[in-house]
């Protein structure tokens, strides 16, 4: 099981996120944003909101959309800090 200890806008809908186990990966997450919860994350401005949630360790919006981090972990690509 991952959790995720930070994470940075990159540009469009990627985001650079740092897991439990020091590791960076990147995740581009626009094929992702389908359905209701998701739909306000389409606008970059509003996706751009993204914080840390560390009561869930995982990346969440004003409207409470999130993804696990499991699945995060599994979809992002490493990358160099």
């Amino acid at each position: 099981m991952h959790w995720i200890i930070n994470v940075s806008y990159l540009d469009g809908y990627k985001l650079k996120l740092k897991f439990e186990n020091n590791e960076y990966k990147v995740v581009d997450l626009q094929s992702y944003l389908e359905g209701k919860i998701f739909e306000p994350l389409k606008n970059i401005s509003y996706f751009k909101s993204v914080t840390l949630n560390r009561d869930i360790d995982t990346v969440v919006w004003p409207n409470n959309a999130d993804f696990s981090p499991d699945f995060l972990y599994e979809i992002s690509q490493p990358v160099n800090n």
